[in-house]
């Protein structure tokens, strides 16, 4: 299996399909990501609780992985994330990046940037242009 098979397996069977089963298949032991949270690294466990919470709020998850680069034992990948809000038919489309290190057929590093303020604009969970209130120094909340 390349590199990018098993991202794409990943975010198949965990993040499209919700198994939570799957997720110690994919990683190394002591292996886990970073830029996800905001307090640091997010680990195997945090995982079976981080996957769900998103999932509950939209529909219809798809995730396309539009250009990737592998340099030795490293995958970039850019993807986009898209689905439905969860309590209508409105459509979510949010971008993201990615970096794994694969050790052994499985990943050993992470690192990743998401852009959850669109996604969360359009889960209708933030004011729309919540960024751009964000720079004007409004406070939201």
């Amino acid at each position: 299996m390349t590199k990018l098979d098993l991202l794409k397996d990943w975010y198949q069977r965990v993040w499209i399909e919700g198994d939570l089963g799957a997720i110690d298949s994919f990683f190394a032991p002591r292996a886990g990501a970073d830029g996800l949270m905001p307090d640091g690294q997010v680990s195997m466990e945090d995982f079976r609780a981080l996957v769900p919470a998103l999932l509950a709020l939209i529909r219809d998850p798809a995730i396309d992985i539009d250009r990737s680069v592998e340099a030795g034992d490293w995958l970039w990948a850019q993807i986009t994330v898209r689905a439905l809000t969860a309590r209508g038919v409105d459509p979510i489309r949010a971008s993201g990046q990615v970096m794994v290190r694969v050790e052994d057929g499985k990943i050993a590093d992470a690192y990743n940037a998401f852009d959850f303020i669109t996604f969360f604009e359009q889960a209708e969970l933030l004011p729309p242009d919540a960024f751009m209130l964000l720079l004007s120094g409004e406070k939201l909340g």
